[in-house]
């Protein structure tokens, strides 16, 4: 690259900063296109739409068909957001919360009203029942003569598929309706034996009458009869306070780790620093483009996410300097830095990327959601690393920094015996592990349960309240909060307001008789309301046990997944065990910290445990890449010296790496909301896991297995 050329490259990426800056902060147009403050908020942030079905019938349903109605109904609201939540309210009734909406008639429109549902022929035989539908959408296609035609797609459950297998085999040429709520909705004609269980309804006018057929056989496929009996706009969970501390301290912490990074590496940390000052303005921008619901932790990912990003900078920086001191010109070095590190990023972010697209393909809820950000945020600090940050550093080289005193040369350094110490190192994580186990056994014995699950995993009590003033967040913060704590005696409270109403609804753990009394008699006393002007309902968990197998399928088959790449890239099935047993000595690690500290396991527990899973395998893939490579490179050293070497290379990696994404998380715990707090420590301690798995767990692992196959072989 020419002066020239470094000049114009240089200008382009200004214009282009600030282009990103004014469009994130102040947006595009009237309506303010691509703004930051258009991204979708979650409950927790701005609030939505609370909706209450009550089942239909004189008797309470049963708990299997509660359940299989809220599973469902769980599936059906994702497609307004991820971070949508559908619980039990008393025996018959079910909420559905979802974020970032305002319009609760429109939202029940397009729900549809949940009522029975029924596949018939002419002479009134049923051949398919709702609860035999899995799914139903509106979709475009070709007909034979080339002309769109809007269609209905059905898929079916398994019984489903050869119940109407057998009905359509039986009655081609004849009409099968579809009745929902003892009305005909629709009566296609059946053309062939539908078999493969999914069937296309031909014939609709419009996509407004293929969405309306959709969304009845949809709502209509619930196990229950439900009745609307209440919809309401309600409030932000958390005040404002909650936002502006964060981004306080995601500004903070990015210009800690920017500092650090050009203290650390001159010239290659400031382009570093304007790297990741892209990456954030990017990941703000595509939030708002791909509209991914941002909730308070989904905040914390992103604040942690940078820490991250500056993992693929350092190896690449590393590189350069190691390469400086071999001998090789700046020039040479940049172009070998990068080459060299290309495998090491790729790898460490494709397996995380599969993590990621696994945990979106069959996750639920905030799982979704959190792959749906882990991916954007992976694609992006990969594109940030190895084209604008390489784009800068040939810039600025050819504008005249070509002195090696502006890039730092890799100091020689002893290589450190890991394998000779892995007896104490080993030890040192198993009495971290087994520290788990003994507390929940400690918590078990003294009835406190195992771990401190909140009320996204075992439910509560909602107690509505009206006020005879319209109270602010900042009020119902400072005063009921504390009031309701006092009875319970657990911080875990949340408020929730009802738009243009006095009305409040007041979250906490179950509430026994006398302590709902003593909650009331507080409330009267406090605020001069009425008896009758407070009412308590128990709810049901936000985390299904539906969604928790959900999660935890979606996590075993991400990591089998991972394995195999692993094992497909690194052609040994030991580079792959190791990852993954070192992968779960970091989650366990963390699980051990919620049992020690009774920190809240909610829904942002299955986040923290999903970042951990993405930021420890990134970590052990670096190590395995220098392995790989220094055994090809070290031929006649033994092997024990490969690995010892490999880990000692990349240490500063593995220290600086964990150094950027541990402060990021500090500043948050210092600075952030209780919520915040409860995220951010374990993501601390998660962090200090995965270095350690990272430096003294996996290279040697694989040494040691290496070694016993060997021996093994050569019996």
């Amino acid at each position: 690259m020419n002066k020239k050329k470094a000049k114009i490259s240089l200008v382009l990426l200004a214009v282009i900063t600030i282009f990103l800056a004014y469009t994130v902060t102040i947006g595009i147009g009237k309506t303010g296109t691509g703004a930051m403050r258009n991204i979708i908020l979650g409950l927790d942030l701005s609030g939505g739409v609370s909706i209450t079905y009550e089942a239909s019938g004189d008797e309470d349903p049963s708990a299997e068909d509660m359940s299989d109605t809220i599973y469902k109904l769980q599936q059906r609201v994702q497609g307004y957001s991820t971070e949508a939540q559908v619980y039990q309210e008393g025996s018959n009734r079910i909420n559905i919360e979802i974020p970032g909406v305002s319009d609760a008639n429109a939202i029940l429109e397009e729900l549809g009203k949940p009522g029975s549902l029924e596949f018939r022929l002419t002479d009134g035989t049923v051949v398919l029942t709702g609860n035999q539908v899995a799914n139903a959408e509106a979709k475009q296609q070709q007909d034979n003569m080339g002309n769109r035609e809007f269609v209905v797609q059905l898929e079916l459950t398994e019984d489903g598929t050869k119940a109407f297998a057998d009905a359509t085999s039986e009655n081609v040429g004849n009409v099968i309706q579809i009745v929902y709520d003892d009305n005909v909705i629709s009566a296609p004609r059946v053309n062939e034996a539908i078999t493969g269980g999914t069937a296309i309804i031909s014939g609709m006018a419009n996509a407004e009458e293929a969405q309306n057929l959709a969304s009845s056989i949809r709502i209509g496929s619930l196990s229950l009869e439900l009745t609307e009996i209440r919809s309401n706009v309600v409030g932000a969970q958390l005040g404002e306070n909650a936002i502006r501390t964060s981004l306080i301290a995601g500004a903070i912490g990015l210009a800690i780790v920017i500092i650090f990074m050009i203290f650390v590496y001159a010239l290659p940390g400031i382009c570093a620093g304007i790297a990741l000052i892209i990456y954030t303005l990017l990941i703000l921008l595509t939030l708002n483009a791909f509209d991914l619901t941002l909730t308070l932790p989904g905040i914390a990912g992103i604040i942690l996410s940078i820490g991250m990003a500056v993992d693929a900078n350092v190896i690449i920086y590393a590189r350069i300097r190691e390469e400086i001191a071999a001998g090789i010109s700046v020039q040479g070095a940049i172009q070998s830095g990068f080459k060299k590190a290309l495998s090491a990023i790729l790898d460490g972010n494709i397996t995380t990327l599969i993590a990621a697209f696994v945990l979106n393909a069959m996750g639920t809820g905030s799982v979704k959601g959190f792959a749906q950000t882990l991916a954007l945020g992976i694609l992006l600090s990969m594109f940030t690393a190895l084209v604008i940050s390489r784009l800068l550093i040939k810039s600025f080289y050819a504008l005249g920094f070509k002195d090696e005193k502006y890039y730092g040369k890799a100091k020689t350094r002893k290589s450190i015996n890991f394998v000779g110490k892995w007896h104490v190192t080993f030890a040192i994580a198993l009495v971290v592990l087994l520290s788990g186990p003994v507390a929940m056994g400690i918590n078990s014995a003294a009835g406190n349960g195992i771990l401190n699950l909140s009320m996204d995993f075992r439910g509560g009590t909602s107690t509505s309240v009206t006020f005879n003033e319209d109270l602010s967040i900042a009020q119902l913060d400072a005063d009921v909060k504390p009031l309701f704590q006092n009875v319970t005696g657990d911080a875990e409270i949340q408020t929730q307001k009802v738009a243009g109403t006095n009305d409040v609804y007041i979250k906490t753990r179950v509430l026994s008789l006398d302590e709902r009394e003593q909650v009331s008699k507080a409330l009267q006393d406090a605020y001069g309301i009425e008896e009758k002007a407070i009412t308590f309902e128990t709810i049901s968990s936000t985390v299904s046990n539906e969604m928790r197998t959900d999660a935890v399928i979606a996590v075993i088959v991400a990591a089998i997944c991972i394995l195999i790449y692993i094992w497909f890239r690194f052609k040994d099935i030991r580079f792959a065990g190791s990852a993954v047993i070192a992968l779960m000595h970091d989650v366990l690690v963390v699980f051990a910290c919620y049992a020690i500290m009774r920190i809240s396991v909610g829904n942002t527990f299955i986040a923290c445990m999903l970042t951990i899973v993405g930021y420890s395998i990134n970590a052990t893939i670096v190590i395995f890449d220098r392995i790989r490579e220094n055994l090809a490179s070290m031929k006649n050293a033994a092997v024990e010296d490969v690995v010892n070497t490999s880990i000692t290379e990349t240490l500063t990696r593995s220290i600086y790496t964990s150094f950027t994404t541990f402060v990021m998380v500090a500043v948050l715990y210092i600075l952030g909301v209780a919520t915040i707090k409860e995220f951010s420590l374990p993501l601390m301690v998660g962090v200090i896991a995965g270095g350690y798995s990272s430096v003294c767990i996996t290279g040697v692992l694989w040494y040691l297995m290496k070694r016993h196959s060997d021996k093994k072989t050569a019996k």
